[in-house]
């Protein structure tokens, strides 16, 4: 009994390794490959002639080109509903876009004291509503990011603290996302992939449950506020 056992786990984990299941995984891998097929912008006989060498290796014999082509046909049209027809709809509904420019992202090591620091920073600037603040604090650094009006203040006032890392000259786009957004997977993926196809460097990325604000340089600001406006006409 404990042979047979063995023999039919054996045989249904076989069985669970199909052609479509090993083609899903191979594109899953490839981000940019991905997107790509869910716009249907891919030749299938030539993407599947590039696939069987890694795909034979991984199904343990040879795959039929065929079989291949027809696994890419039925992953991309689930791909359009699952990436475009639910991510277009959120995109479409995105909210106000607001673009700060002239910013400096200062980043500390987090410290006993830097929690302090940060209070008295915000206190000293609270009163002026026109001032850009927002911090976030990770495991080992704290980033705060400021009007460059102001940079003069974090430095008086985190002055005993550890500086990692100082950038200036930069602008932050601040996007309003449907409520929706925090229940449909690949909205953030769908985004940042434009940016990255357009060369954008994103220095940080900042967000709440439904808008979230990233930092760029001054001098790409105006491609990536394009790039995240021109989500709507999806």
């Amino acid at each position: 009994m404990f042979f047979i056992s063995i023999f039919v786990a054996s045989l249904k984990h076989t069985k669970m390794k199909t052609v479509s299941s090993i083609v899903e995984n191979y594109i899953k891998t490839k981000p940019f490959l991905l997107s790509a097929l869910s716009q249907n912008i891919i030749n299938l006989t030539s993407l599947s002639r590039n696939m069987m060498t890694e795909l034979d290796s991984e199904f343990g014999k040879e795959v039929k080109q065929g079989a291949i082509v027809m696994a890419l046909k039925r992953l991309s049209v689930d791909l359009d509903f699952r990436l475009n027809h639910k991510i277009s709809k959120v995109m479409k509904n995105l909210g106000e876009i607001t673009v700060r420019s002239s910013l400096i992202d200062y980043t500390f090591a987090v410290s006993s004291t830097i929690l302090t620091k940060q209070a008295d920073l915000i206190s000293e600037i609270n009163s002026n509503p026109d001032i850009f603040y927002t911090s976030s604090k990770g495991v080992s650094e704290t980033n705060i990011i400021v009007s460059q009006s102001v940079g003069h203040l974090v430095e008086k006032h985190f002055s005993a603290e550890k500086q990692i890392q100082k950038l200036e000259n930069l602008a932050s786009i601040t996007v309003k996302l449907p409520k929706e957004n925090t229940v449909i997977p690949g909205i953030y993926y769908f985004i940042f992939q434009r940016l990255a196809w357009e060369g954008i460097i994103i220095n940080e990325v900042i967000s709440t449950s439904n808008e979230f604000t990233i930092l760029v340089s001054d001098d790409e600001v105006d491609i990536a506020f394009k790039v995240i406006k021109d989500l709507k006409l999806l």
